[in-house]
């Protein structure tokens, strides 16, 4: 084989043309129609130059099916005009053989690199026999065409991908989490799911990966190839597939699936879905997947400063002449519309008015409908009289190698992520004393804009004396949008403590519970900046 998009030797055969025998030792070559100038295969026999190519087919709107371990069927559409006859469009299929699984592999990429490529008005044009189209994929069907498009080009951006490649407790965690246990990639395939700027791809490389695909949907697949190109020594052992992993074809099974899966509150942006699809569609029976497991954890939180903060912002439709106009009518809808904005900042974790509960995720065995609509009881018992504004929550994940196990922990207190942590504020407080219980439900309800809108119950139940008769003092509820946050980026304030605050007991680690040999031994969920650098070689 001369080079990735040239195979010699090989053969090829029209299926529609029985009587024509197959064609020997000839050579398919991939590149630009000098005519149309769009991407194109053309297969050539042997003796002829590649400038009168025997078969040459527009990729604009052809389709390839394995046949076996070296064999491909190639279908295109094509026209026939006569003079004084309506032209009539009908599908042509060309049987093409490969020397080698390896050859038929690279003839197989190749062919879905250079139709990445096309941006033609031909796709879904009727045929006489049928119909070549781009089947809808599901992310096509559950996901609204403006919403993708935003997405993909806010990720197709570099500083974007800076500002998650900075999050060093991220970065790092990954780099350990791959490092510490490189007998789960040494001589492995890996697919990375979402690939971004192939940084986890190269982690995968550095660690011994046989090979690695790195499929990736944005415009960043460029930069990606670039950034693995400069790396040549790593670089040999990537692939780069732009497309979505609903959609594209891989030549081979993963032993491993690599992902940065996760959005604010572990779900958003609805990639998750998308790495569920990924183990269905590439993941080789026991294979691993890195993450393993998520966790939304949550717990109830006092807040003053914030709530005020929240309600004063409606002040401004308190207005009864705004320029002669009684801005007053729309206080009310201007007052809910700020508490339907979850609120993402990194807050002091002694807000926490109880210990956290969690709901888990496991990515290895749950299914992509699971994370369509998430349902979570809350229960919880107050460790302090306060009023209670809302609901905080975050999330960690667990990668589960065969050597150690490694978590990536959003949690207050812990060092700060990109994602920070999030909080839903209630409109209308709840007042608790110290032991009573609060319950209620956080119901997530995913929608086509990449995201989940909230629905949140909390309810104050009778304490004391005559508790064990049941009822509900108080009940407040709230329907956020978590695809529109308030970005409260600011650094946590100072927070007086109430003299009640002061006396409780300390709440329990908000860290992933393990023993004290796994603290000793690095498996805690939350390290240290120091220790993140010093794992990425900063030191």
């Amino acid at each position: 084989m001369a080079s990735p998009d040239l195979f010699q030797n090989v053969a090829f055969s029209d299926v529609s043309a029985a009587a024509v025998p197959a064609a020997e030792g000839a050579t398919a070559a991939f590149g630009v129609g000098a005519a149309t100038g769009g991407p194109r295969l053309s297969l050539v026999k042997a003796g002829k130059p590649e400038v009168e190519p025997t078969v040459e087919i527009d990729l604009s709107d052809a389709q390839i099916f394995k046949l076996g371990p070296s064999e491909w069927l190639c279908v295109c559409g094509e026209s026939e005009a006569k003079a004084g006859v309506e032209e009539k469009s009908f599908s042509r299929a060309i049987k093409v053989v490969l020397r080698t699984e390896a050859e038929s592999k690279a003839f197989s990429l190749a062919f879905q690199r250079w139709k990445q490529q096309v941006i033609s008005g031909k796709t879904g044009e009727p045929l006489e026999n049928g119909s070549i189209i781009a089947s809808k994929s599901k992310f096509d069907t559950k996901i609204e065409a403006s919403s993708a498009k935003m997405y993909f080009h806010y990720y197709g951006q570099l500083l974007h991908q800076q500002n998650m490649l900075q999050d060093f407790v991220r970065t790092g965690t990954y780099y350990a989490a791959v490092m510490e246990n490189r007998c789960d990639f040494a001589g492995r395939v890996v697919v990375d799911v979402g690939a971004g700027s192939g940084i986890l791809s190269l982690f995968a490389a550095q660690a011994g990966a046989r090979h690695v695909y790195a499929v990736e949907a944005s415009e960043m697949a460029e930069h990606a190839q670039r950034l693995i190109s400069g790396n040549p020594a790593l670089g040999q052992r990537i692939t780069v597939i732009k497309g979505k992993v609903e959609e594209v074809e891989l030549p081979e099974k993963a032993d491993i699936l690599i992902s940065e899966p996760m959005g604010t509150l572990l779900v958003n942006e609805r990639m998750l879905e998308s790495y569920v699809i990924a183990r269905d569609r590439f993941l080789a029976p026991d294979g691993k997947m890195f993450p393993t497991t998520g966790r939304i954890h949550m717990a109830p939180f006092s807040d003053e400063y914030l709530y005020v903060e929240m309600a004063n912002k409606a002040l401004f439709w308190q207005q009864h002449n705004f320029f002669g106009v009684d801005l007053t009518p729309l206080h009310g809808s201007a007052f809910q519309g700020y508490f339907s904005q979850p609120v993402v900042d990194a807050f002091d974790p002694r807000l926490l008015i109880s210990p956290p509960t969690y709901h888990t995720l496991d990515f290895t065995t749950m299914k992509e409908e699971d994370l369509y609509e998430i349902d979570i009881p809350l229960s919880f018992v107050a460790s302090v009289g306060t009023r209670v504004h809302g609901l905080a929550c975050w999330f960690d994940v667990l990668f589960g190698g065969s050597n150690v196990e490694r978590w990536l922990t959003t949690a207050p207190g812990s060092p700060t992520t990109h994602w920070y942590q999030l909080r839903c504020v209630l409109s209308q407080p709840l007042y608790v004393m110290a032991g009573q219980v609060i319950t209620g439900r956080l119901h997530l309800v995913a929608h086509s804009a990449q995201s989940y809108t909230i629905y949140l119950t909390m309810s104050a139940k009778m304490w004391g004396v005559g508790a064990e008769q049941g009822g509900i003092l108080q009940t407040s509820t709230g329907k956020l949008e978590l695809k529109e946050p308030y970005y409260r980026l600011s650094q946590p304030q100072s927070y007086m403590l109430s003299q009640d605050q002061q006396q409780q007991q300390q709440l329990p680690s908000l860290q992933p519970q393990g023993s004290e040999q796994q603290m000793q031994e690095g498996l805690s969920p939350g390290i240290t900046i120091d220790q993140v650098d010093q794992e990425c070689g900063l030191h």
